[in-house]
C-alpha cells in the first residue's frame, strides 16, 4: 500500500494532523480561539464526573457496550448465559456480530424519538443501543433467525425492518432509518466481497482475521488498521486514493491543496470507536490487544460541545452558531480537531490527579468514565433538547 495512505489510516495521523490545526488556532489562523486558562477548570469537572460515575475508577473502555446496560438491566450478562456453552472464539463472534452492526445503527436518532422495553424508555444512543441489542437477540440479522450476522440476510434489511424493530411510528419518528438499512447493505455486501477477511460471511470474523495475522496478541492500533482497510467500504466515499476511500478524512485549505495529501485532517471517529468496542470481546477470547493509549480521542459533538459550552474554545463570530454547517466546512474540521487535541490535554491533567498512566487510563477511560457525560451534562445545563452548541448537517455518518 501507498505509504502515504497507509500513514493517514492511523491514529498516529489522527493525532498528528489535528495537532495542526491546533498550531494554527494558535496562531489565530482559525475559525476559533483557545482559552488556555479555562483548562484547569475544564479538567476538574470532567474529574468531578469521574468520581460520580465511577467512585472505584473501575471504568470501562467508551464503547457500545456501556449502552446495553442502561436502566440498571444486565443485557450483557444475559447474552453471556445464552452463549455460554459455545468455545470462547465463537462466543467473540456472535458479540462482534452483534457490537458491529449496533455501531452502524448508532446514528443520530432525533429529538423526540424513544425505544420501550417493559415499561421503561430510552432515547438518544441509550435507546437506538437497547433496540439494536433486541433486534439482534430477535435473529434479524441471520437467515436462519439464530443470534448471529450474516452477509446474505445483512443485505436484505430494509427500511421497514428497521422501523418495526425501532418502534418507529407517525408519533415516534426516527431520522434516517432508510440510512440505517443502507448502512447494514454495504455491511453486507462489504463483508461478501472479502471472503478472505470473513471466512464465515460474518462480521465477527474479524477476531478470526486478526489472529491469522497476528496471533493472540497485538496492538489495538492494529485492529483499528484492520477496521479501516476491511470496513472501510461500508462508509459513503469522500476522499479516495489509489482506489482506497480514506473515510473519516478531510480537506483542510489552510494546509493545502486539495490534491495534496498534506492538506488531509484524519479523525476516524466511528471506526475508533467501533475498535474500542471490539475490544472487549476479543479479549474475552483470550487475546491480549495492548496499546490501547495510542488511540485517540473522539472527535464528536458531545467531546466537541464540552470545550464549547465551557468556553475552552470559542469561535471568532458567534453568528457561526446560528446556521448548519457540512462535515466538510472548515468551522468543524476545526472544532474536531481542536476536540482530539484538548483531550490529550484534559486526559493528562486527569491522569495526574488520579495518578494513573497512560497504559493504565487511556483515553478510552477518559472518554467514558468523564468528557462524554460531562459534555451531554452541559448541554443538557445549556439546552432543553441538549443539542451540541454547533448546528450540524451530517449524513449519519460521521457523528
Amino acid at each position: 500500500m501507498n505509504k502515504d495512505i497507509d500513514y493517514i489510516l492511523s491514529a498516529k495521523a489522527v493525532r498528528e494532523r489535528t495537532a495542526k490545526i491546533f498550531d494554527l488556532t494558535l496562531e489565530g489562523k482559525t475559525n476559533f480561539n483557545y482559552h488556555e486558562d479555562k483548562l484547569e477548570g475544564v479538567s476538574k469537572f470532567v474529574l468531578e464526573v469521574i468520581r460520580e460515575n465511577y467512585p472505584d475508577l473501575k471504568i470501562p473502555f467508551h464503547s457500545r457496550w456501556g449502552h446495553f446496560q442502561v436502566g440498571s438491566v444486565d443485557r450483557n450478562a444475559k447474552l453471556d448465559s445464552e452463549l455460554s456453552s459455545l468455545d470462547k472464539v465463537e462466543r467473540a463472534r456472535v458479540k462482534l456480530d452483534l457490537v458491529i452492526t449496533s455501531v452502524l445503527l448508532d446514528a443520530g436518532a432525533g429529538p423526540t424519538w424513544k425505544f420501550d422495553e417493559e415499561g421503561e424508555s430510552y432515547n438518544r444512543s441509550e435507546g437506538l443501543g437497547v433496540a439494536s441489542w433486541h433486534m439482534f437477540i430477535n435473529g434479524a440479522f441471520s437467515n436462519d433467525g439464530s443470534r448471529r450476522a450474516d452477509a446474505k440476510k445483512l443485505m436484505e434489511i430494509s427500511k421497514t425492518d428497521i422501523e418495526k424493530a425501532f418502534q418507529v411510528s407517525e408519533k415516534n419518528p426516527l431520522v434516517g432509518a432508510q440510512g440505517r438499512a443502507g448502512l447494514l447493505a454495504s455491511l453486507g455486501k462489504c463483508i461478501e466481497s472479502k471472503p478472505e477477511i470473513f471466512k464465515d460471511g460474518r462480521p465477527g470474523n474479524i477476531i478470526d482475521y486478526m489472529i491469522g495475522e497476528h496471533g493472540q496478541k497485538f496492538a489495538a492500533t492494529d485492529l483499528l488498521k484492520a477496521v479501516l482497510l476491511h470496513f472501510g467500504d461500508i462508509w459513503p466515499s469522500r476522499i479516495t486514493v489509489d482506489g482506497v476511500s480514506l473515510g473519516d478524512v478531510w480537506n483542510h485549505p489552510s494546509l493545502g491543496e486539495k490534491d495534496d495529501l498534506n492538506s488531509l485532517v484524519a479523525f476516524h471517529k466511528l471506526s475508533q470507536w467501533l475498535t474500542y468496542s471490539l475490544i472487549e470481546p476479543i479479549v474475552e477470547a483470550g487475546c491480549e490487544v495492548h496499546s490501547v493509549n495510542e488511540m485517540t480521542g473522539l472527535a464528536e459533538y458531545r467531546n466537541g460541545g464540552l470545550l464549547i459550552d465551557m468556553d475552552l474554545i470559542s469561535l471568532k463570530d458567534p453568528a457561526l452558531l446560528e446556521v448548519a454547517h457540512k462535515p466538510d466546512s472548515e468551522v468543524i474540521i476545526e472544532w474536531r480537531a481542536l476536540t482530539v487535541c484538548l483531550l490529550d490535554k484534559i486526559a493528562d491533567i486527569v491522569r495526574k490527579e488520579l495518578n494513573f498512566s497512560e497504559e493504565e487510563f487511556p483515553l478510552a477511560k477518559v472518554l467514558e468514565g468523564g468528557t462524554w457525560w460531562a459534555g451531554r451534562r452541559v448541554a443538557k445545563q445549556k439546552r432543553e433538547d441538549s443539542s451540541p452548541p454547533l448546528k450540524l448537517d451530517s449524513d449519519g455518518t460521521v457523528f
